[in-house]
């Protein structure tokens, strides 16, 4: 719920500022607008209030939302106003320029909003890198790491020779580059993992971490439900083994955990300068009751950067132009790589890449992400988007000639219908996992 009311919030701040960004240069030109909606209307609306000549509302369906401009073909397929002689006050009747910079203001406002707030985000909480030389323990790896040749306690030096910012940038990296090869230290030696292209898809795919720092298990707080706070698990217990079997790591306690469900056993702690042992009975879901002390700054060497208000400013312009450039090839991987395309995922996806908690740094760098995403998505040249009229305009000013109506009428149709289909296919990817 949480990450569901996230999601929703970060959509409206987009949208309503992405739909200022159309009516503002609209009035400013003196263009009528006829409709302000947050979120689609179809049938009825949840609210609306007329004021001049524009009618404000918040539609029911949360997928987007519109401004409809006097005299111009868009999502509400207005024929009879288009067969009516063209106004004064209308889209089509001002200068082309006048039109692109209409047309081309949503997306500049997604793309300064999105930097403005990378700007803000540094400024108050800096940025924060684990350097992959600073994870002395190396990594923990999931069920497809392990499936690609990479064993718990590797530590990796480069994918593909190339040096990596920090380690949470891993995957990202051997997806984004269609890395063929990841080098490792394992015992003192250097090794390479080879990378396929299904592992790629693979990891475009899964909802798993892939790889993680390892790090010592210190317990945090104790759910005083479970039968472990009975058994006196208390808060700085560091466990290091169960039933006998060292579990020098988190990762350790996780997996011998999921392998006991339903039975009782013994964890050996140190707590303070003793070590001591309890009994206590795992879950049916292969939980022992407790909030792992997860603080990467008390087990790592954190590479951080505070920055000044001006200072803040070319690194956040750097943030979007790196995002920019991530949507660039995300593509190229979708279009390229076999079973990439299954990786297409819709509102469910979106909404669990938020905090489960409510953090506003998580929130507000995500909704920057999102505001980058959303410019770099309407400038698609596909009729419906803002992209497919800025296309249609140019072709205008190059060529001095407005496109044929009834062709844009016709592409204003089959481009809503691509982007029906590829919404319902986006938003059943939780069918497809």
């Amino acid at each position: 719920m949480i990450q569901a009311l996230q999601l929703l919030l970060s959509l409206m701040i987009l949208i309503v500022l992405h739909e200022m960004g159309h009516f503002i240069p609209a009035k400013l030109f003196k263009t009528r607008v006829e409709k302000f909606y947050l979120f689609f209307d179809p049938w009825f609306a949840l609210f609306k209030v007329k004021r001049g000549e524009t009618e404000y509302g918040i539609g029911w369906l949360p997928l987007g939302g519109y401004v409809k401009i006097a005299g111009m073909i868009d999502e509400s397929m207005d024929k009879e106003q288009m067969k009516q002689a063209p106004q004064p006050w209308e889209f089509r009747s001002k200068p082309a320029w006048q039109r692109l910079i209409i047309m081309l203001g949503g997306v500049t406002v997604n793309l300064l909003l999105g930097i403005f707030i990378y700007w803000m985000v540094l400024l108050a909480w800096g940025k924060q890198t684990l350097p992959l030389e600073n994870v002395q323990y190396g990594v923990a790896c999931d069920s497809l790491a392990l499936k690609m040749g990479l064993k718990d306690g590797d530590k990796i030096l480069s994918v593909d020779n190339k040096y990596v910012e920090g380690i949470n940038r891993v995957p990202l990296t051997i997806i984004l580059d269609q890395a063929k090869s990841i080098q490792v230290e394992r015992d003192g030696q250097k090794i390479d993992i080879p990378v396929k292209e299904e592992n790629i898809s693979e990891m475009m795919s899964a909802q798993k971490t892939f790889v993680t720092p390892r790090y010592p298990c210190y317990v945090d707080s104790v759910d005083p439900k479970m039968p472990a706070f009975a058994a006196g698990l208390k808060k700085g217990d560091h466990i290091i083994a169960m039933n006998g079997v060292e579990t020098p790591f988190y990762n350790d306690v996780v997996r011998n955990a999921q392998a006991n469900k339903n039975k009782t056993v013994e964890l050996r702690l140190v707590r303070g300068k003793d070590t001591t042992s309890l009994n206590t009975t795992i879950s049916k879901d292969g939980l022992i009751g407790f909030i792992v002390d997860a603080d990467m700054e008390r087990f790592f060497k954190i590479r951080k950067i505070d920055y000044s208000f001006f200072g803040a400013l070319p690194a956040a312009v750097a943030e979007g132009w790196e995002k920019i450039v991530m949507q660039v090839k995300t593509f190229s991987v979708i279009f390229s790589v076999k079973g990439a395309h299954k990786s297409l995922g819709g509102f469910y996806s979106i909404a669990k890449a938020y905090a489960p908690v409510w953090d506003w740094q998580v929130f507000w760098t995500f909704t920057a992400f999102l505001s980058i995403v959303l410019a770099f998505m309407n400038l698609l040249p596909i009729p419906a988007l803002d992209g497919g009229h800025v296309m249609f305009l140019l072709y205008e000013m190059v060529t001095r000639r407005k496109p044929n109506e009834k062709a844009m009428e016709y592409a204003q149709y089959a481009g809503m219908l691509l982007l029906l289909a590829l919404m319902l296919y986006a938003n059943t990817d939780w069918l497809r996992r």
